[in-house]
């Protein structure tokens, strides 16, 4: 490789720093609880497709596409448009909550050598600065002023994983992945001097470690395991943070290592927490253990492939039933610690739009009343509610051509969307299926008193029910959706059970009854990871205006905050691990247990741990474990791996990205597992090492 003669010195970056923080902040409004999304409806804009709202900020030359018959190029939407869209009422009047932009920061202006260009805000160049096609850090102040001050919250994409397409055998290929710290070169990918990337060429997707450690096609994959890019990343997520944002969406985050992803939820959830989710793609079908593990440990939620795939095949293609969208809905609730914090949808900017045309404009009502009305976090891809139709990528990211409020999908969104800020059902409830057949799905949702019942029937004709029950107390109920989908009113019997009654052809139908628990009730805590000291947010009902107690365990909680549906603690200095969190109101009633916060040991950062000699048999891995909650408390079942042995290391090396406590020092030990859980201890004396106090760091011992 040829090296590059750039060099950042350190009183330049400490000028820009220091620049930085000088930046205006907003003052947020009616925004306040970052990470509970529970009641939420996001709606997913590409900003350059949404609403050009600024013709002076548009692109020229050979990337932009003045009537955007080129998907390929820019078209100008920006962040002018959206707060038009915000200001008229169009977003407000659908009912949405939270808004998910395209990636802010600035892109690559080359023009990619088959025609395409970083409309997408994927391609990142400096994560510091602005997208000037989509506008500058006064209007993003004013994108999300205007949002907060309609109590709408701001997700910005993020991709720490690449930055843009490179080649390593030609630096004029595209902007050779360069990557510079508000206006200054850090590095780019053919001249690497300073190891910013992986050079392992391109993923086969063959296995988990594969997609780690080699490019994702030919973006230039960042060495997240190097101290630059690893602070780079931290301090400019916390930049956009400092800017005021609700949230943010991860991509790749398959081709990431969770050690490292943990150590950076750690960093946001100290520095200001909000609600994070990452996507880790899964096809039609397809189930992945690592997808739950990660949900489950990383400190992040997901896009909710299984629920989007799902419910896909039963309502577009025809290829599954109700049967098969039940089985889904028991397993991830199983499967996912957090159930309600993955995020839901039912097409996005990586799959086909649902719509295919008008004859399917039935199912696209039918699929949105089922996502608003399931467990999750609804997700609603621009347009959807205006039947864009496409197929795959750049046929799915067409421009907005009307801002129709009269059609149907509108209409349900808006109810729906509503009905979820009443009723605490549909955020916090459990999903139980009341009546089903191939073409029928009957679901109730419930949480305390508060219960919502759904009832969909996918075939072309109407569906008689018998043998209903539920449990909405005795009474007659009007459809929610108000016959938009052809639903009906049903009759409530004293003992649960519902008068027969028939359930349109392609109808849906929503009843419900919303009653406000007086007792405590936990529905959301998040962050659901923290060391001690962090603010966490504890959402739900019933716990009085008057301030109670919080227990971590049997360990009160400091409490910053207190209302009857929301209360704000700080983490208690406890010993790390995971604690059952209840609130116990003013007059000592005590909520159930919200089960498994993982308290840490302390700051987080992501050290490389490697052993070298390790020689298995066929079907055993190397495991590390060692004295701390995040090495397993010396507990083999706990043990973090299997480790990898493929890429950056070959067998009989195996190594494994992991977060663990910033200076402290471990003692740990490498064990063989075999498939059977039978296990071998490395022999000798624990190993012992002391971690950096910030940063990364590598650690390869003998086995």
């Amino acid at each position: 490789m040829r090296s590059l003669k750039v060099c950042v010195k350190a009183i330049a970056l400490s000028f820009i720093f220091f620049s930085l923080l000088s930046l205006p902040t907003v003052v947020e409004a009616g925004v306040t609880n970052k990470v509970n999304y529970s009641k939420d409806v996001i709606y997913q804009i590409v900003t350059d497709r949404f609403s050009d709202g600024n013709t002076a900020n548009n692109p020229t030359g050979t990337i932009f596409s003045q009537n955007c018959s080129d998907l390929h190029k820019y078209c100008g939407g920006d962040w002018q448009g959206i707060i038009n869209k915000m200001n008229d009422g169009y977003l407000t009047d659908l009912g949405i909550t939270a808004l998910w932009i395209s990636q802010p920061v600035e892109n690559v202006y080359a023009l990619h050598p088959s025609g395409y260009t970083s409309y997408h805000g994927y391609w990142a160049r400096d994560y510091k600065k602005t997208n000037p096609y989509f506008g500058n850090f006064t209007d993003f102040d004013r994108l999300v002023s205007t949002a907060h001050s309609k109590g709408i919250k701001i997700i910005m994409d993020f991709t720490p994983n690449h930055s843009s397409p490179a080649l390593e055998t030609n630096p004029n290929y595209v902007e050779n992945g360069a990557l510079y710290n508000n206006g200054a070169l850090l590095g780019n990918y053919s001249n690497d001097r300073n190891k910013l990337f992986h050079h392992n060429g391109g993923t086969d997707f063959s296995s988990y470690e594969d997609s780690i450690y080699r490019n994702l096609y030919d973006l230039a994959d960042y060495d997240l395991n190097n101290k630059v890019i690893d602070q780079y990343l931290k301090e400019s997520i916390k930049l956009w943070l400092d800017k005021g944002i609700d949230g943010i969406r991860v991509d790749a985050v398959k081709h990431m290592s969770e050690g490292w992803q943990t150590s950076l939820m750690s960093d946001i959830y100290s520095h200001k927490p909000v609600f994070t989710f990452g996507e880790w793609f899964l096809g039609s079908g397809e189930v992945d253990p690592q997808n739950h593990h990660f949900a489950n440990e990383s400190g992040m939620s997901l896009l909710d492939f299984q629920f989007g795939q799902t419910i896909r095949s039963v309502l577009k293609d025809r290829t599954s039933n109700w049967y098969d969208f039940n089985e889904m809905i028991k397993n991830t609730e199983k499967d996912y610690d957090e159930v309600i914090d993955q995020v839901t949808f039912i097409d996005n900017h990586d799959m086909s739009r649902f719509s295919v045309g008008a004859s399917s404009n039935r199912q696209t009502d039918m699929a949105l009343a089922v996502l608003l009305t399931s467990r999750g976090v609804p997700t609603i891809y621009y347009g959807t509610e205006q039947y864009l139709t496409g197929g795959n990528d750049p046929d799915n990211r067409k421009p907005m051509k009307t801002f129709d409020r009269s059609t149907n999908s509108y209409k349900i969104t808006s109810k729906l969307a509503s009905l979820r800020q009443r009723n605490s059902a549909l955020g916090y409830g459990n999903t139980t299926e009341r009546w089903i057949n191939s073409d029928v799905y009957i679901y109730e949702r419930k949480f305390g008193n508060n219960v919502v019942l759904t009832a969909v029937n996918s075939s072309n004709r109407n569906q008689t029910i018998t043998n209903l029950s539920t449990s909405l107390p005795q009474g007659n109920y009007t459809d929610e959706l108000q016959q938009l989908l052809d639903g009906n009113a049903i009759t409530v019997n004293a003992n649960g059970s519902v008068n027969s009654f028939q359930l349109r052809a392609n109808g849906v139908a929503v009843w419900q009854v919303t009653k406000p628990s007086t007792t405590p009730l936990i529905g959301h805590v998040g962050p659901m990871i923290g060391k001690a000291g962090n603010t966490v947010t504890v959402s739900g009902e019933g716990f009085g205006d008057k301030k109670g107690t919080v227990l971590f365990g049997s360990t009160s909680a400091e409490i910053v905050s207190w209302s009857n549906t929301e209360i704000q603690i700080k983490v208690p200095s406890v010993t790390a691990g995971h604690y059952n969190l209840s609130v116990v109101n003013a007059t000592n009633a005590k909520s159930p247990a919200y089960e498994k916060f993982e308290v840490l040991t302390g700051n987080q950062v992501s050290v490389r741990f490697g052993v070298n000699n390790a020689t298995t048999n066929s079907g055993t891995n190397i495991y590390i474990v060692g004295n701390v909650s995040e090495l397993g408390n010396w507990d083999p079942n706990k043990a973090i791996g299997p480790m990898f042995n493929q890429v950056m290391y070959k067998y009989p090396t195996w190594y494994y990205d992991i977060s663990v406590p910033a200076g402290k020092n471990l003692e740990y030990k490498y064990i063989k597992k075999d498939q059977n859980g039978n296990v071998i201890w490395q022999s000798g004396n624990n190993r012992t090492y002391t971690s950096p106090a910030t940063g990364t760091d590598t650690v390869i011992t003998n086995w």
